[in-house]
């Protein structure tokens, strides 16, 4: 088909439109962060998607576009067939779902038909977001989502919080939409609902995840429990990374102050916002109800101990390499102490060959030593 449009008034009026729209907000390409350029992509991307230019002009309309915008905003960046297109998925994607949307935000819309707006993406308390907060991650990000979450706008919108709240860097965001962390997070078998105050109840289970991705790390076929729990140590960053936000790492093995005794909880780690200590056990095996047992008592050491007056109940959670969900729930049920169990995935298997020619930890050491002496 051809390429190029049969320009009408109505089209070039547009595109002068656009023109004086983008020197008024005086919207600077070369700033990589900047609300202004995403709530002019958002205007561009609506312009786009209301008016229909798509099926008035043909396929050639994107062609078309950027060359009349390179022209009419020479030296900017931003108008390439691509990313014009990304504009109309951009506004598709909150406004489509939502459709009590209007624009706003800080553009001068005086001379488009743009009403002003409440900020606001929709009256639905599980995607409330509003433009102000949609507009404060950069663009980069945004195109990641657009082309990770495939129109679902409530999957788009739990990232965008999530890049928010903890600041992401686009190399995090992308690794949480190549593990499913929309699907996964908060995803645990738990009786957190009716072991906890309501209000942390639902904190504790939104902090768990199910399964649990332990990609990082690189371990032998035939790993044991010990090994697992050395190679999450060695990468502890990327494990508090995939445990979330606001773990604090207290110790692995951590010796529980009875006397005659040697028991020791795998990991202990702190929670920040639930002001608790969190008791993790690693099992390389499924779950069986007698782990429910085991962590119970771990609890109750911790809260009678190890916590401070002002520490929230202490929650014990279960990491295992499968489970039997009705078996789980009818096992955390079974306690009045707050449990949570999950599963872990580990894909980066190294076959038992590689493994034996690689040098242990402590044949790295000796040899430093040497070297040193």
């Amino acid at each position: 088909m051809n390429d190029v449009i049969k320009v009408d008034k109505d089209y070039k009026k547009w595109v002068n439109e656009i023109k004086k729209r983008y020197a008024k907000s005086q919207i600077k390409a070369s700033v990589a962060v900047n609300k202004n350029v995403l709530a002019f992509y958002w205007s561009l991307g609506q312009d786009i998607s209301e008016r229909s230019f798509e099926n008035i002009y043909g396929s050639g309309f994107y062609n078309t576009l950027s060359k009349d915008l390179k022209a009419a905003i020479p030296n900017v960046e931003g108008f390439s067939v691509t990313n014009i297109k990304y504009m109309r998925r951009f506004y598709d994607l909150y406004h489509r779902n939502h459709p009590q949307v209007v624009d706003d935000f800080t553009i001068d819309q005086t001379e488009s038909n743009h009403p002003q707006a409440v900020d606001d993406l929709s009256d639905h308390a599980s995607t409330d977001l509003s433009l102000e907060e949609l507009f404060s991650i950069p663009w980069g990000h945004h195109r990641y989502i657009i082309d990770k979450c495939k129109g679902d706008a409530e999957k788009a919108v739990f990232y965008v919080k999530k890049t928010i709240q903890n600041n992401w860097s686009r190399a995090v965001l992308l690794n949480f939409l190549d593990t499913d962390l929309y699907e996964r997070q908060g995803k645990a078998i738990s009786n957190f609902l009716y072991s906890l105050p309501a209000e942390q109840g639902d904190l504790a289970q939104e902090i768990t995840k199910d399964p649990y991705n332990f990609d990082f790390i690189a371990i032998r076929e035939k790993y044991n429990e010990e090994e697992l729990k050395t190679a999450l140590m060695d990468n502890i960053t990327r494990f508090l990374l995939e445990l979330g936000k606001h773990f604090a790492f207290v110790g692995k093995e951590y010796p529980l102050p009875i006397p005659g005794t040697e028991e020791r909880i795998d990991l202990l780690f702190y929670h920040l916002k639930l002001h608790c200590y969190i008791v993790v056990e690693v099992k390389v095996r499924p779950f069986k109800p007698g782990d429910i047992g085991q962590i119970g008592t771990y609890i109750n050491i911790v809260d009678d101990i190890v916590k401070s007056e002002t520490d929230g109940k202490t929650i014990g959670l279960i990491i295992c390499k499968d489970k039997n969900s009705v078996l789980a729930k009818y096992a955390v049920n079974s306690s009045a102490e707050p449990i949570g169990i999950s599963s872990y995935e580990l894909s980066n298997l190294l076959p038992e060959e590689v493994q034996d020619v690689l040098p242990s930890i402590e044949e790295i050491e000796n040899v430093l030593e040497a070297d040193n002496i």
